[in-house]
């Protein structure tokens, strides 16, 4: 059974109506990057910083699975399918998807900030993260996402699963965020690589097989692709 690693970004997400960060009118043109995703500004202004992730939170919980996550989904039926997402929803899981790592964290959970073993649970229920909410060492939770200065700890667990690709797929990512853009560098020499995403796109692979269209158009197309390809 071929083994496909996929690496998505926020454009996997934004049919779903995640907004996203870089595009334009996306969160950043919104909110200070050092403001609300780095730890100098949870430690400058814990409630601004909670809040904002409340909010994407409650976003996250109401938005459902777009076809490009169903599509994906349906694929573990023919194939092995490793999804590495750089976004902190967990649409992927929702539509079915049973391989995902979760390279920035998960918006869904929140954790200690003495202590990042202690990982909770949150629910459309009980969405939200206050100041004086603690963990059982007492000390005041924090969303569970790797900010801004952070190290990204998922990052050699992803360099496994792509080192072991048969073929590697990228959708909607603008392959400018690192750590997470130099996985393409770890993938097998001469494996297909398809770059689903309906804007430009600078990837520095030549070989890269680029499908211009959104995430659901996209995935459709990716699996006749591969089921034509693959299936041979």
């Amino acid at each position: 059974m071929k083994h496909i690693v996929v690496l998505t970004g926020a454009g996997m997400s934004a049919e779903s109506g995640i907004a996203t960060f870089r595009d334009s009118g996306g969160l950043w043109e919104q909110h200070a990057v050092e403001d609300v995703a780095t730890p100098e500004g949870f430690a400058r202004n814990p409630k601004l910083v909670l809040d904002f992730y409340n909010a994407r939170r409650r976003a996250a919980f109401a938005a459902v699975p777009n076809q490009g996550h169903i599509g994906l989904a349906d694929m573990e039926k023919d194939y092995k399918v490793s999804i590495i997402t750089q976004n902190v929803d967990d649409l992927h899981e929702r539509a079915g998807s049973t391989s995902v790592l979760h390279l920035h964290g998960e918006l869904n959970k929140m954790r200690s900030t003495v202590d990042p073993s202690l990982i909770y649970t949150l629910t459309a229920d009980n969405p939200e993260i206050h100041l004086g909410d603690k963990c059982e060492k007492g000390s005041q939770l924090r969303p569970h996402i790797v900010w801004f200065g952070e190290a990204v700890p998922m990052i050699e667990d992803a360099i496994r699963i792509v080192r072991k690709a048969d073929v590697l797929v990228v959708i909607g990512t603008s392959l400018n965020v690192y750590p997470a853009a130099g996985l393409l560098g770890y993938a097998p020499s001469g494996i297909p690589v398809y770059l689903i995403d309906p804007n430009d796109v600078k990837a520095y692979q030549p070989e890269i097989h680029f499908i211009k269209k959104g995430a659901s158009e996209g995935v459709g197309e990716l699996r006749r692709l591969l089921d034509s390809s693959c299936k041979k």
